[in-house]
């Protein structure tokens, strides 16, 4: 823990400070409102949805009980909808750079940004941390990188009718390879002019049905496979003109492109959580499961920034979390409060608090 600090006079107090707005953060809110414990949260990212937006908002996700398929800004879209009536304060673009306990048993929060609270209990839903690209490794890519080389895809459209060229051998280069070669009766607005995909060797890391589909493709000549590693760039006229190739036969060639999808996963970073005091295993908060509370009292880690044994890393198994953590909190928010467990089909008081009428049985 960093040393004490005094907090201004316009320090917000609160019940709860959530650190990760992404899906398990949002609905930490949820839980913990449930319980009428009021919740700031707060993100290094400037919107809501944490890797759901960041790295996929458009491609579906298949295992949200109920919802057979949404796309990461649906879920969040969602998320953020079912948790209008407890009015969570949004501190968004900011990262938390000190966490302090106070004699009075409350935690001293402060932002990048200056931002200052006075809170019961702190809950890191922060995912593996910030996100970081590995970037391509190749002299003179670097003023390219956002215009022509890109390591995550926000705007599909922007690569329609391109020459794609993409690198890696995981889900997200074979999934982003088949969507932009992908035809349909309607039409593909995302279509590209052409797609090459490159990889190392010639196996892959993605699921067996995509990488079925992307030789079916390659074979009906609507897209091609190289095997080998990005060693260059050509240049023309002040723009990326082409990537150099260097196979496993040692010969290198020239791959001319448009645009450059470069796949090689992202290296994530706890940042200042690491110095929180907190006990880590492997880069990961340790927790216990039956309050999902950390080696701090009134701290608490829910989703992939945790561990414990038989941890699985499902947006599933983080919202079972944050279920079980709000009632863990809710004693250091209400000591004197009896906590009852309460369904939100039949009871009254739920129903007052989420601003719905409750409905009348037969």
């Amino acid at each position: 823990m960093q040393e004490q600090a005094s907090p201004r006079a316009d320090a917000i107090e609160t019940d709860a400070v959530i650190v990760g707005a992404g899906p398990v953060g949002l609905f930490q809110v949820f839980e913990l409102g449930l319980l009428e414990i009021k919740a700031h949260i707060i993100d290094s990212l400037a919107y809501p949805g944490g890797q759901c937006i960041e790295l996929y908002p458009d491609k579906p996700i298949y295992d949200i009980p109920a919802v057979p398929m949404c796309t990461g800004k649906e879920l969040t879209d969602n998320l953020l909808k079912q948790i209008e009536p407890f009015g969570a304060g949004f501190h968004l673009g900011q990262e938390v750079t000190v966490v302090q306990k106070r004699e009075d048993g409350r935690f001293f929060v402060e932002t990048s940004k200056g931002t200052q609270f006075l809170t019961r209990t702190v809950f890191v839903a922060g995912g593996v941390g910030s996100f970081q690209p590995r970037t391509l490794k190749v002299d003179g890519v670097e003023k390219y990188e956002g215009s022509q080389v890109h390591y995550r895809v926000k705007s599909p459209e922007q690569f329609a009718g391109k020459n794609l060229l993409i690198i890696g051998g995981g889900d997200s280069a074979l999934d982003w390879a088949l969507n932009f070669c992908a035809a349909n009766a309607d039409g593909n607005p995302h279509k590209a002019e052409s797609v090459i995909l490159v990889h190392r060797r010639d196996g892959f890391r993605a699921a067996p049905a995509s990488v079925a589909k992307m030789k079916e493709l390659c074979d009906a000549m609507e897209m091609q496979f190289i095997v080998g590693q990005a060693t260059g760039i050509e240049e023309a006229d002040g723009q990326l003109s082409g990537v150099k190739i260097t196979g496993n036969d040692g010969i290198t060639r020239i791959v001319p492109c448009d645009q450059v999808l470069a796949f090689f996963g992202l290296s994530p970073k706890l940042g200042p959580i690491a110095d929180w005091g907190l006990a880590l295993e492997r880069k990961q908060i340790v927790v216990d499961t039956e309050k999902f509370e950390t080696s701090v009292p009134g701290i608490f880690a829910v989703g992939d920034v945790n561990t414990y044994p038989g941890k699985k890393k499902l947006i599933l198994s983080g919202f079972h979390e944050c279920a079980l953590a709000a009632f863990g909190a809710a004693p250091y928010v209400f000591p004197e409060k009896r906590i009852h467990l309460q369904y939100t089909t039949t009871s009254p008081k739920l129903h007052k608090v989420l601003g719905v009428e409750s409905p009348v049985f037969d």
